[in-house]
């Protein structure tokens, strides 16, 4: 029997899986770090964290499975996106790691847009947001210009830790893609983006396919882990990427909607020259000469949590649900906004605030409950909805995480999409992605596509009911209209957040 790994770096744990063959998970573990939070919107982690804790899990993985090292051929990686690693020369870490849900680059995002105008769409095919790489780059510039002096290379978190792992420097697309740095439809670092904001080349990485083979583990980390010095290492990609990967989406019309704290829509895409004008972003993907598109609800399963924790503090999450089947579409008149952390698509906006409107005495508890998974079902829809504008078809859209755990909510996913929904069998997401790709790489299968087929079950399809849509496609309408509405009030609001 022959396996692979797949390591998926996460923001607060590292979680391993054991892959074989058949595409079977046979052993997972997780080991949790820090976050630190230095200052107010401030998000940093030690990248020596995140190193200790995967060979930690590796070696319970080895341990608890009982495996033959001999028979483990392949790892590859998945990473949580846009966080910023500065390395000296001789490999050492410089600063803590500025995560992708550090606020603190507002002013280095307006004068990236100032400064490079049309520009920095048609090149890097996203819009400046505070959490891309580059503006963490240009704040470190101005306000450490010191400990930038002394950086060798910029890596992101997965890429860090496989040159801990490996001793090889390297930087896959799909990760490159959500710096500002990268030309997207190039597939090559920008040096005329680099040179606006005077940093040097030098600072980049080598670029390789997700897939590509980027070494083989150093002794001491086999000795660790119980692995041999000979496994094979790969690339390995972003978490959005490899969650792509991991849930099929590898052809034109498969779409995934991921709901964990934040939500994403991800759709496949071949079209090299789509003019989407910033409105949901644009990456390379795992799988050679592809990209998807993505849209992300900012405070997606969070608002789900914050609800619970806010108002039902004592009941699981699935007391909380238990009834919500029992309430009509549109929650006896509720509509709830997921904006209690700001919005990114369609509305790319830190001030913007959550709203539950319609309220009356006659609402219990499940009929709020209900309004807000349609209200975060909402505003993943937007996504969809640029997508369909731009031409794209929707055949089916595969549901992981959070949003796949219950059976009213992913049948209101169907209604409220307007397409069928896919629960898959085995749902591990980025973990299995980064699985996948160690197995392409190593020569199991033909194409990801083919991985694919042979790895990902369905088990069951939820079709839309004609009878729902169109009850949803009314209040769908309501619901874009609020933003607007509510926008003014908002930011008049902001004087007395404290």
């Amino acid at each position: 029997m022959k396996y692979v790994i797949g390591i998926d770096l996460g923001t607060s744990a590292v979680k391993t899986v054991l892959l074989s063959k058949e595409g079977n998970i046979v052993c997972e573990q997780a080991q949790p770090y820090p976050l630190s939070r230095p200052e107010a919107g401030w998000s940093e982690q030690n990248p020596e964290d995140w190193v200790q804790q995967t060979l930690s899990s590796l070696c319970q993985l080895m341990e608890t499975s009982n495996v033959n090292p001999e028979d483990v051929e392949g790892i590859s990686f998945s990473g949580q996106m846009h966080g910023l690693v500065l390395i000296d020369a001789n490999g050492r870490v410089i600063r803590p790691a500025i995560l992708w849900n550090d606020t603190r680059t507002t002013e280095q995002c307006r004068r990236i847009e100032k400064t490079l105008g049309d520009k920095l769409l048609t090149i890097a095919c996203n819009r400046a947001l505070e959490g891309f790489t580059l503006p963490k780059l240009l704040w470190v510039k101005e306000h450490e210009p010191e400990l930038l002096e002394q950086a060798s290379l910029f890596l992101l978190p997965k890429d860090f830790l496989r040159y801990r792992l490996t001793g090889n420097l390297a930087m896959d697309y799909s990760d490159a893609a959500g710096t500002l740095l990268l030309d997207v439809r190039n597939k090559c670092w920008s040096s005329e983006i680099a040179e606006a904001f005077d940093l040097p080349m030098s600072l980049c990485p080598t670029l390789v396919e997700a897939f590509e083979q980027t070494g083989t583990l150093l002794p001491t980390v086999a000795e660790f882990t119980k692995l041999l010095p000979e496994t094979k290492v790969f690339a390995g990609g972003a978490d959005n990427a490899c969650g792509a990967i991991g849930a099929g989406i590898l052809s034109e019309g498969k779409t995934m909607c991921s709901i964990g704290t934040s939500g994403v829509i991800l759709s496949y895409e071949q079209r090299k020259e789509l003019k989407l004008d910033g409105r949901v972003h644009f990456f390379n993907h795992g799988e050679q000469d592809a990209f998807y598109t993505m849209g992300v609800t900012l405070a997606a399963g969070h608002s789900l949590t914050w609800f619970k924790e806010t108002f039902a503090k004592d009941l699981s999450f699935d007391e909380l649900l238990q009834d919500i089947h029992l309430i009509p579409a549109g929650s006896g008149g509720i509509l709830f906004t997921p904006y209690i952390s700001g919005e990114r698509t369609p509305h790319p906006d830190a001030d913007i605030r959550g709203s539950l409107i319609g309220l009356d005495a006659g609402h219990t508890l499940s009929h709020a409950a209900r309004a807000v998974l349609e209200g975060i079902t909402f505003s993943l829809r937007e996504s969809l909805e640029i997508m369909r504008q731009s031409g794209k078809e929707i055949t089916e859209i595969v549901a992981i995480g959070g949003g796949s755990l219950n059976e009213t909510w992913l049948q209101m996913q169907a209604d409220i999409f307007e397409a069928p929904v896919v629960k898959l069998e085995n749902e591990q997401g980025p973990a299995m992605g980064a699985a996948m790709l160690a197995a392409y790489g190593c020569g199991w299968f033909s194409s990801l596509r083919a991985c694919a087929e042979a790895f990902i079950r369905p088990a069951r399809v939820y079709s839309p009911n004609p009878q729902q849509v169109e009850e949803y496609q009314g209040l769908f309408s309501l619901y874009q209209q609020v933003y607007g509405l509510t926008y003014e009030l908002n930011r008049q609001l902001t004087v007395y957040r404290r």
